[in-house]
């Protein structure tokens, strides 16, 4: 159990912010704020703006928690701002944030380090649009966006029909689908927390992982030792592959069918979720760590030169 510890450092939790993942973060950062209070600090809730720097120096905080998701808050563009103004901050910094963001980057690096990642093939949307590039089943996907944001399965070649190009940024990414189970780990510091087994009647989207009910998780859990441990370690091996502070998620699909070499790696979320439904706090909770502690763990690890 890590021990909370009441301080008078005054903490700015940055919430919102202008991202499609902003509705998720404003509880994200609320519940963080509401954790932080009980534990003892004194906090203020910004919601980030055009207006953050501004707000930032009137408030001259001790330490900032960056519970914002998406864009600009995850991918390395809020990290910069704390950095350039000396303030110390939460997860991981900028050059991670970044490399974790950009999915095809992403899996360079991975693969570099002998991490199973599916195949893909980076395209602008038009040529996506254009042609089948990679025979169905395969997943779009926009590259610098996180929660399963613009994230569509492609079955079967009548499939693409029922999407539009202006339904996605200019840069995809054309992944091959990996049947089976959605699993998940986060790491904290340099330990893995276990695994999540994601169960969903239909595609984990951004509904599935955010609406009340919506999935099922079972922590820990219920696979194979091999490939339990695969998970943590894949995930641990990722976070460091990337540079990632604090905590971080890898979200894994493993088709069931082929044991250990059915599992891929499909991405490092650098900024997880902090809601009611999130995974990360329920895994830190099977390990007997209580949200509030979580919390403070995750804020005392705040640092500049992340």
């Amino acid at each position: 159990m890590i021990m909370s510890s009441r301080t008078d450092r005054h903490v700015v939790v940055v919430k919102g912010g202008h991202s499609v993942e902003r509705q998720v973060s404003l509880v994200s950062g609320r519940e963080c704020a509401a954790a932080l209070r009980r534990v003892g600090y004194k906090v203020t809730e910004v919601d980030a703006g055009n207006d953050l720097p501004k707000e930032l120096c009137k408030l001259s905080p001790d330490v900032v928690f960056n519970a914002l998701h998406g864009r600009f808050g995850e991918d390395g563009c809020v990290q910069g701002l704390f950095e350039w103004m000396g303030l110390p901050y939460t997860h991981s910094g900028v050059q991670a944030s970044a490399l974790a963001m950009d999915k095809y980057t992403a899996k360079k690096i991975f693969r570099s380090e002998n991490l199973p990642v599916a195949d893909s093939v980076f395209a602008f949307s038009a040529e996506a649009f254009s042609t089948h590039l990679m025979e169905p089943p395969y997943v779009i996907k926009p590259v610098n966006e996180g929660s399963s944001v613009g994230v569509h399965l492609v079955m079967n070649k009548l499939d693409r029909s029922r999407l539009s190009e202006k339904d996605f940024p200019d840069r995809v990414l054309v992944e091959k689908f990996i049947p089976g189970h959605e699993l998940t780990t986060t790491v904290m510091g340099s330990q893995p927390l276990g695994v999540t087994d994601i169960i969903t009647e239909k595609w984990y989207d951004y509904d599935a992982k955010y609406q009340l009910n919506a999935s099922k998780h079972v922590v820990p859990a219920d696979i194979p030792r091999e490939v339990y441990e695969a998970c943590e370690d894949f995930a641990v091996r990722a976070h460091l592959a990337l540079g990632c502070k604090g905590i971080s998620r890898a979200d894994f699909r493993w088709d069931n069918n082929l044991g250990v070499a059915g599992l891929y790696l499909l991405e490092i979320n650098t900024q997880p979720g902090m809601t009611p439904t999130s995974l990360s706090p329920e895994q830190a909770k099977a390990k007997g760590i209580s949200f509030d502690d979580f919390c403070n763990w995750i804020l005392e690890d705040a640092s500049c030169n992340r």
